[in-house]
């Protein structure tokens, strides 16, 4: 299409959609300076305290974007790269792996000087080794971290020198820190987390820039020590803990609320606002026997921004129990709503819900539903609240309950984006469901004392998709979709020139209309993209900055859904810079294929590797090494490292730390028998792991419709499942009458009943089985010359092949 063709094109779409998003001479709303402050730099997570990621440059647009080609390139060494860069002072700033800090020139890429924040060696816990940081900050001439193990450091942004450094933790919690701080009002605002493993206090604190001095601490859990700044905050949150928080004798019994992640600053209300967490017990009754909203967990807090003093909250979650938290990202504009220009602040956190509230007041304005949700039926537009459907808290009540979204969220850490020209919200949004219930006996807790069993990875009908969602605030509707491969998607930009730009899990860097969600430019980056971009302009020529590297899943969470795409710890992880006619390459990259481990001397063992699996998940592992042991990118592939065929190799690395230095924390609390129970676990991971991929990208490409008829599937049929802890033979016997079909599948573990129907030659079966928690094993089976295959859904543990004869 030509250029006068494209425009009028592009000039009919506008008026086409001027109604319902505003003209394109005009913003669809009003713009507030302090959010397109300094057009020329990024010099925080969300370019602004407004937290938008908008770019108001817009030299590159919908006309000319598919000219933009890459203009540097730097290359970096394995390691956690799911991070949103920096640009100030004509230098781009980032960070990787664990407070690894690097400056470039903006035009030309030259490494100007790097900056080790020495968490490896100092780590103390696992929680201080896992991932790394997702961001850091900039605020006249000085760039600020936090490394993971609590350390607050202030680099001089020209030579990377310290200038100051201060710790941030008061005692020994577990607490970590891979949020990125923010510099607002001369202050630097840091959080942490570790709200998912104790009950310790949660708090947010503010340094002087300059000088590293504590300027303010806000709590946002009750607690003995109360400031004088803190006494109204602390008498709010006291009455909706009515027990208290404390055991007998006197240990604290509930707590959290870590705010790890969002922050945003209003410098005219002169309001910073806080994200807050999940609370600690997860199951209220054990965090808080006398009920309660429990403030401020799963909260949004507005301080002062010179005091740290109280001013407003909202609750998304009132007496969360589900991982429900307010961490992800608040963007704050103004919206003409009912005639009037208000001021608000908008987020879409884990909950499914996306909220507007009055940013000076706190006043909730509107929340819909942005994805699938079934914790709660609507929000109540005069109190605010959630509606909460029957069943979702499971104090006291058997089984697992399904819930949507789970505890990964509709809508995680990864940043949204704002654009006052179109007026929408662009959300990256995962549809991911969860199977919750009180904790059980024998165990299925997801930590001790936790009191709650959670599966957060669940194969269900519909789950298992990511998009990404242009949301109209102000109509609480959605203006388009866009359907992502994965179901890790990336963070998003959006631009002045008309554009969105968003990296995916299978290597693509895409731009895309604001306005329509149509794909108008892309890059092979040969590695999955999970971090933001960013956009910035010097000499008068505009960039586009992105770092390529899967991870920031967390919990062993988002792995299952993105095993069609190489995700390996391995991928050449990059800063790739664009321009308009940047002449730059990156050498073509194929990964080579992953070959299965020789294991001669294995011999299946079930009960070993069970045990092994129980290790797998309750120690930490599944947090960096992926659910099941299909690893998402942060760490390697352990089906395939062979590391694990060798027991003092493996010794040395897990249990005495050999590759600390590179990510992974030493574990000395596991006895040998426990592992080699691990190993063995792994070893048997590995052998079932080829025929496993290749069902999996087989169910991916191939239709399911068979030509076999209902009477092909009666009968009694040795079957053998492919199953994370080895091969496990069962006696599947079923009869049919019509389509219907029942019967019984019989193993060592015992026989569950199953029950389903024929439809385009294929029998789906369920039944109900307990491991020892109760689930839902499903047989999705075809028979073809007389042989039965298909897939075994053992619960929410993953799909696994199917094989049977007569």
């Amino acid at each position: 299409m030509g250029g006068l063709a494209r425009r009028f094109m592009v000039t009919l779409a506008c008026l086409m959609s001027a109604l319902a998003l505003g003209s394109c001479d005009r913003p669809a709303h009003p713009v507030e300076q302090a959010m397109v402050a300094n057009p020329d730099e990024w010099p925080s997570w969300g370019r602004t305290g407004h937290e938008t990621h908008y770019s108001p440059l817009d030299e590159i647009d919908a006309d000319n974007v598919s000219e933009l080609k890459l203009a540097w390139h730097y290359d970096l060494e394995p390691g956690y790269s799911a991070s949103t860069p920096l640009m100030a002072d004509g230098k781009v700033f980032i960070t990787t792996g664990h407070s690894h800090i690097r400056a470039f020139d903006a035009e030309t890429g030259k490494e100007l000087w790097d900056y080790d924040g020495g968490t490896r060696e100092r780590a103390k816990s696992v929680l201080q080794m896992n991932w790394g940081n997702k961001g850091i900050a900039y605020d006249a001439g000085r760039v600020f971290l936090v490394t993971t193990d609590g350390y607050v450091i202030a680099l001089d942004a020209t030579s990377g020198k310290e200038i100051w450094k201060t710790y941030d933790f008061p005692d020994d919690a577990p607490r970590n820190a891979n949020g990125a701080p923010r510099a607002f009002a001369g202050k630097v605002i840091v959080g942490f987390g570790g709200a998912d493993i104790s009950p310790a206090r949660g708090f947010v604190t503010a340094y002087d820039a300059a000088t590293g001095k504590q300027a303010w601490r806000f709590y946002t859990t009750p607690g003995d020590e109360v400031s004088p700044v803190n006494r109204k905050a602390e008498d709010v949150m006291r009455k909706t803990w009515p027990t208290g928080w404390k055991n007998p004798d006197g240990s604290r019994r509930g707590g959290g609320g870590s705010a790890w992640n969002a922050f945003s600053y209003d410098p005219e209300l002169n309001l910073v606002y806080l994200g807050i967490g999940n609370g600690f017990p997860y199951n209220q009754q054990l965090r808080s026997p006398g009920g309660g909203d429990n403030l401020f967990l799963a909260s949004i807090v507005a301080v002062d921004a010179d005091t740290g003093a109280y001013r407003w909250h909202y609750q998304v979650c009132p007496a969360e129990q589900w991982d429900c938290t307010a961490t992800a990202d608040m963007t704050l504009a103004t919206l003409e709503i009912d005639g009037k220009d208000r001021k608000v602040l908008m987020q879409a956190p884990k909950n499914g819900f996306f909220y507007v509230l009055d940013r000076a007041t706190g006043e909730f304005l509107s929340a819909e539903k942005i994805a699938k949700v079934t914790w709660a039926e609507r929000i109540d537009q005069k109190t605010g609240r959630p509606v909460e459907n029957p069943g979702i808290r499971y104090n006291g009540k058997p089984g697992l309950f399904e819930m949507w979204p789970g505890p990964t969220g509709a809508h995680s850490w990864v940043p949204q984006a704002y654009s006052p020209q179109t007026g929408l919200v662009y959300v990256p949004i995962m549809e991911l469901p969860a199977l919750i219930g009180e904790g059980q006996e024998g165990g299925a807790e997801v930590a001790a004392g936790m009191g709650v069993t959670l599966i957060p990875e669940v194969e269900l009908p519909g789950g298992h998709k990511s998009y990404l969602k242009a949301w109209n605030p102000v109509t609480q509707s959605e203006a388009w979709r866009v359907e992502l491969p994965g179901t890790w998607p990336g963070g998003v930009m959006t631009t002045a020139g008309g554009l969105v730009f968003q990296g995916q899990i299978d290597g693509k860097f895409v731009a895309r209309d604001a306005r329509t969600g149509k794909e108008l430019w892309s890059f092979k980056t040969e590695s999955p993209i999970v971090g933001a971009p960013i956009s910035y302009r010097m000499n008068g020529k505009q960039y586009v900055t992105v770092i390529t590297g899967a991870g920031g899943q967390g919990a062993g969470m988002q792995t299952l859904g993105n095993q069609a795409y190489r995700t390996d710890y391995r991928l050449p992880r990059r800063v790739l810079t664009f321009a308009l006619g940047g002449t730059d390459t990156i050498p073509p990259f194929e990964m080579p294929e992953r070959v299965p481990l020789e294991d001669p001397n294995y011999t299946p063992d079930a009960a070993r590797a069970q045990a092994g699996f129980m290790l797998f998940a309750t120690r930490s592992c599944l947090v960096c090494h992926g659910w099941n042991a299909v690893a998402g990118g942060a760490a390697p592939d352990l089906r395939y490292s062979p590391t694990i065929t060798d027991a003092a190799t493996f010794r040395t690395i897990v249990k005495e730390g050999g590759l600390k230095m590179n990510g992974m924390p030493p574990f000395p609390q596991f006895t040998d028998s426990e592992l080699e129970d691990l190993r063995f676990y792994l070893r048997t991971r590995a052998q079932q792991a080829p025929a496993e991929h290749k069902a999996y990208m087989e169910r991916l490409q191939v239709a399911k419709a068979s030509n076999a008829k209902p009477q092909d599937f009666a009968g009694k049929w040795n079957i053998v499942i492919q199953s994370p802890m080895g091969p496990q033979k069962a006696v599947m016997d079923l009869k049919v009458q019509g389509d219907v079909v029942t019967g019984k599948v019989t193993a060592d573990q015992g026989t569950v009943d199953v029950a389903g129907g024929v439809a385009n030659g294929r029998a789906k079966l369920e039944g109900k089985a307990n491991m020892p928690m109760p689930i839902t094993v499903s047989y999705d089976i075809t028979v073809k010359d007389g042989q039965l295959t298909g897939e075994n859904s053992n619960g929410p543990f993953g799909t696994f092949p199917v094989t049977g004869t007569r």
